[in-house]
């Protein structure tokens, strides 16, 4: 076979001018017929597939007609105009190669198949149309979030994925360790963790805000992405051990900027996705969510509410809605609770300010009255928060008496009130899950399925 360079199937299929290509990729279908036999290969650049033409003067015309689902080509062709609907293109097999078969026990023979079951053969699922769209769509949002941030002249900071630090307090951590599970050395009854490698208790991190907090003191504008952890034995269709997340912190920001942060990061990657990942949305609209794209353009050009806490739970219990979790001050606002005030009060994004205290973080700003922190989270029609964020608490004395009443040390985070002593500022800062956003822009309705690798109890085989 002549040697020429490998053109992306998008390419091919975006070709101006009907000339000789060189595809390779992953045969979805074969159709053999008694003078014609056709292929549709697919090589992941993209969602179409391009039909490769087959005619029987091929030297190996009886192996490639016969190759299975599955099998891996290398081809060369020219392009010539496709009478079948759907297609501009299709590829006139001049000479191709079987690089890798595939027989009849490849597990992608069916067009459909459940998404459970493609999680088992989460090696194979990739080749899958849905997985293909979903794992595209994640890259290209990837990609849109450094843009967003670098466009605005942010600092991307890798923080810690070990940590001695427990950022929420809620102590669900994967520890780590190099001490013998079965015989750890004790002193007093209790594990010596200073014998361990790190000479005290680590685990994997459920966030990089603090370490993020340190740099928007020096940077003034910084965020996160990669990945976090947390050791909570749930297995509800919106959490994982081990998923991304996207934090940014700004410094001299209170609330409100922090607010304007959010809208305008939410509304950049929902439009980015409209112009840049057409093809892929188009399936989510049509196979996975009806009414997608109406959804997303709605919110690209919605005005995004704003109402406390307090408020909030007034507008819930005056609505005659019965719910699952009964609505009272004090109590964490639930899905079902979200979801009533983004679809049947505000009809768009909201942002829900100002919580108790006792239900947020000890980092998150208090409040003048007391009972509230000057916390934030944007909630979406269909998923709820999306968001969660809060401006920080930068006086030393408060920060301090915050730590002693949720029981957090204060000589673990001296670090952390260093910098509420010299050369303390105002600043702000969110969250916002990268897979939560991907079930949102997508319709898929599992974090396992937005995720290449999921990792829930008792899945980490792949």
């Amino acid at each position: 076979m002549k040697i020429l360079a490998r053109t992306a199937i998008k390419q091919v299929v975006q070709a101006e001018n009907a000339v000789e290509f060189c595809v390779k990729g992953w045969v979805r279908s074969v159709r053999r017929g008694k003078e014609v036999s056709f292929i549709a290969l697919n090589d992941g650049s993209c969602f179409a597939s391009l039909q490769l033409v087959l005619d029987p003067q091929l030297s190996n015309y009886e192996q490639l007609s016969r190759v299975g689902t599955g099998a891996c080509l290398v081809v060369n062709g020219h392009l010539v105009e496709s009478p079948a609907a759907g297609q501009k293109w299709e590829l006139q097999v001049r000479e191709a190669t079987l690089l890798g078969d595939a027989d009849e026990t490849f597990p992608l023979q069916k067009k459909r198949h459940s998404f459970e079951f493609l999680r088992s053969i989460a090696h194979l699922r990739p080749r899958s149309n849905t997985f293909g769209a979903v794992f595209r769509m994640r890259s290209a949002l990837s990609f849109a979030v450094h843009k967003f941030f670098q466009e605005r002249g942010f600092l991307y900071v890798q923080t810690p994925i070990i940590t001695a630090n427990d950022c929420e307090g809620a102590g669900e951590m994967f520890r780590v360790s190099t001490l013998d599970p079965t015989n750890p050395p004790r002193q007093n009854g209790q594990v010596d963790w200073s014998r361990d490698f790190f000479a005290e208790r680590t685990g994997l991190t459920v966030s990089g805000q603090l370490q993020g907090e340190l740099f928007a003191t020096a940077f003034s504008d910084i965020y996160t992405f990669g990945p976090t952890f947390r050791a909570e034995n749930s297995n509800t269709s919106r959490h994982a051990a081990e998923f991304w997340m996207i934090e940014p912190e700004i410094a001299f920001a209170d609330l409100v900027d922090n607010c304007r942060l959010g809208e305008d990061f939410l509304r950049y990657l929902v439009v980015y996705a409209l112009e840049n990942c057409r093809e892929d949305l188009d399936f989510f609209n049509r196979r996975i969510e009806k009414g997608l794209i109406d959804k997303l353009e709605a919110l690209a050009t919605a005005e995004f509410q704003t109402i406390s806490y307090t408020e909030a739970i007034e507008r819930l219990q005056k609505s005659g809605q019965t719910f699952e979790f009964p609505v009272e001050w004090g109590c964490d606002l639930q899905s079902e609770h979200e979801r009533y005030l983004t679809e049947q009060i505000f009809r768009g994004p909201v942002f829900v300010t100002d919580y108790p205290t006792r239900i947020k973080a000890f980092y998150m700003r208090l409040n003048d009255d007391q009972k509230t922190v000057a916390a934030m989270d944007l909630l979406v029609p269909r998923v709820g928060e999306i968001i969660g964020g809060s401006q920080r608490e930068e006086r030393l004395d408060v920060l301090q008496a915050r730590m002693a009443e949720c029981g957090i040390a204060a000589e673990h985070l001296d670090w952390y009130l260093d910098i509420r002593r010299w050369g303390s500022c105002p600043h702000a800062g969110f969250g916002l899950g990268f897979e939560r956003l991907l079930m949102y822009i997508t319709g898929m309705e599992n974090i396992r399925d937005v995720i290449p690798f999921p990792r829930t109890p008792g899945h980490a085989r792949f």
